[in-house]
């Protein structure tokens, strides 16, 4: 299972404000902003990954609560709701290709991602004697 992981928690955590930003702008670039509940799924997504990403213990976070296995299982169940969403709020027939690409892909990451911050706690216990 670790040779599955290879990806950093700070390559994870990049990943994270660039999708949450693709999120918040995807009703527009996919065509289903029309002021409907599905058109606000992905924005609440986006905003949520920046809420927890700055909230979790890695290296791009402000206050870091969350641990990285909790993180990872928000990102999954966020990938899931992405993919179901164009059919659960009714907006399939206008636009799920982008819902099920960024889906699989937050799905993808969270299965890939190292769990291990030890190098950000060597990093914050250095000075110490």
């Amino acid at each position: 299972m670790t040779k599955m992981r290879f990806l950093s928690t700070r390559a994870h955590g990049a990943l994270d404000y660039i999708v949450a930003i693709i999120l918040i702008g995807l009703p527009y670039m996919a065509g289903t902003a029309d002021r409907s509940f599905g058109q606000w799924i992905p924005i609440l997504l986006g905003i949520s990954i920046i809420v927890y990403s700055l909230l979790t213990r890695y290296e791009l976070a402000i206050v870091r609560l969350i641990p990285m296995p909790v993180h990872l299982i928000l990102d999954a169940g966020g990938g899931v709701l992405l993919i179901a969403s164009p059919w659960l709020f009714g907006f399939a027939e206008r636009s799920w290709v982008p819902f099920v690409l960024i889906g699989l892909f937050e799905i993808a990451t969270a299965l890939m991602t190292r769990t291990d911050t030890a190098p950000l706690h060597r990093d914050a216990t250095a000075g110490r004697p």
